[in-house]
């Protein structure tokens, strides 16, 4: 297997709603978590407070800076958090878009390929 040159890390935030219920996690792979989250398998907390909306987000290259931040923003007050959300999101929307919600397999059926 090649091994790859760029590596891809997030520590990210998710809610139930504004200045509601606040999550903090880290993973390599954002997209797999936020369809995990969104289903109610993320984890067992985000899934007691029905967290589903990705409202603040980092990226990393190396996983260690990542965990490193990750342990720092856990470690805040509650409204250091708020004001960092807010900061970039300050009507807390929900920032995950799925990488293809309505995949078109056949996007014009009067076409005849054959």
């Amino acid at each position: 297997m090649p091994k790859r040159l760029i590596h891809r890390y997030w520590v990210y935030i998710i809610t139930n709603k504004p200045k509601g219920t606040l999550y903090i996690g880290f993973t390599g792979g954002i997209d797999d978590r936020m369809e995990r989250h969104k289903a109610g398998r993320g984890s067992k907390f985000a899934a007691k407070y029905n967290l589903k909306r990705l409202v603040y987000l980092e990226e990393f290259q190396y996983a260690n800076y990542a965990i490193k931040r990750e342990k720092q923003l856990k470690r805040w007050h509650r409204q250091w958090k708020i004001n960092l959300i807010e900061s970039v999101n300050p009507e807390w929307k929900d920032l995950w878009k799925p990488l293809d919600p309505d995949p078109d397999p056949d996007p014009d059926p009067e076409i005849n390929l054959g």
